[in-house]
């Protein structure tokens, strides 16, 4: 049966009101919170970014049954992956075993800002991968040395480490990123509703191992009226129209923009369900359902709602979405 998540999406609120949204989303009956982790918002009219480390500290302490899944930290650029391993551990212990890590690759718009440059795709995925294995040995009790391609690690140790280590999931895109990923990760994390990419995932993952999750997000944008969500949905999520490898390489709100300046409203609302109709939002979960993924965690799109949603609209999509699950 699957299990349906709410997005911390911290581009578009602010910290206390992320909090505020996670408390609110587990009372209403959410499994899990993912949590975004971006040091620029998308767009400019989104408006905000803070420290999700932070935001998930407080919303660990602040929940008590939902999971919390970073989605995604990218542990090769802003941050060192001995840093994301020490991170990750005391959020483990903080949540009391609630917290997944989930990492992939990056994207140039958060990661340019250590003013390192931006590598191309094949050094970043084999960047991800050195980073990976030096968190699973920090993870797993280690005390780690290592002089890689791209790390240095001198008698690292993780002091505060839940007593069960901590679960990875690795976002991935196709055949080749499954085979390099699946053998070092507990769960995939995919932006499609892809089945044949959970087929390939389970094909690559060690024999007799513990069975991966999937994990996929899907934005929708509840609002009172039809019109007032398009208009929200094509000011604030029209970014997600583009492909992957593409949004990727942009480095900044202002060039997400300007890319983003000829989609149409129509382009926006082909690929999100816009309005107060939950029968028509939660039809839009049905792919992702058929195909076999076990976690989906929406997006409400855009900060206006966001707590009417929850008060109002969440439990009776939550049903419906059970229903389909």
């Amino acid at each position: 049966m699957a299990r349906f998540g709410y997005t911390l999406m911290t581009e578009q609120s602010g910290p206390a009101q992320l909090v505020q949204y996670a408390a609110a989303a587990e009372q209403v009956g959410f499994d899990f919170a993912l949590c975004s982790d971006h040091y620029n918002p998308w767009l400019e009219s989104q408006g905000h970014a803070p420290y999700a480390w932070a935001v998930l500290g407080a919303v660990a302490q602040a929940t008590h049954r939902m999971e919390l899944v970073s989605y995604v930290t990218c542990p090769t650029h802003r941050y060192h992956p001995t840093i994301v391993a020490q991170k990750a551990a005391t959020l483990g212990l903080l949540s009391d075993g609630r917290f997944i890590l989930g990492l992939g690759s990056g994207e140039n718009l958060n990661e340019h800002v250590i003013g390192q440059g931006w590598p191309t795709a094949e050094v970043r995925q084999s960047m991800l991968q050195e980073a990976m294995m030096i968190i699973r040995q920090l993870l797993g009790g280690e005390t780690v040395t290592s002089d890689g391609d791209f790390f240095h690690v001198s008698q690292a140790k993780l002091w505060d480490c839940p007593q069960d280590p901590i679960q990875m999931g690795v976002a991935v895109s196709g055949s080749r990123s499954i085979k390099r990923f699946a053998p070092l990760a507990d769960h995939l994390i995919s932006t499609t509703p892809d089945h044949e990419l959970l087929d390939q995932w389970d094909e690559a993952r060690p024999a007799g191992g513990p069975t991966a999750r999937s994990f996929l997000q899907l934005p929708i944008c509840w609002a009172p009226d039809e019109s007032t969500a398009v208009s929200v949905a094509h000011d604030q999520f029209r970014w997600s129209i583009g492909s992957w490898s593409v949004n990727a390489e942009l480095p900044s709100p202002a060039s997400f923009a300007a890319a983003t300046e000829p989609v149409r409203v129509e382009d926006v609302t082909a690929s999100i369900p816009c309005g107060p109709d939950l029968d028509r939002i939660a039809k839009a979960f049905e792919p992702a359902v058929q195909a076999g993924f076990t976690d989906i965690g929406l997006v409400q799109v855009g900060d206006q709602h966001q707590q009417q949603f929850l008060d109002q609209a969440a439990g009776p999509l939550l049903e419906r979405l059970h229903r389909l699950g």
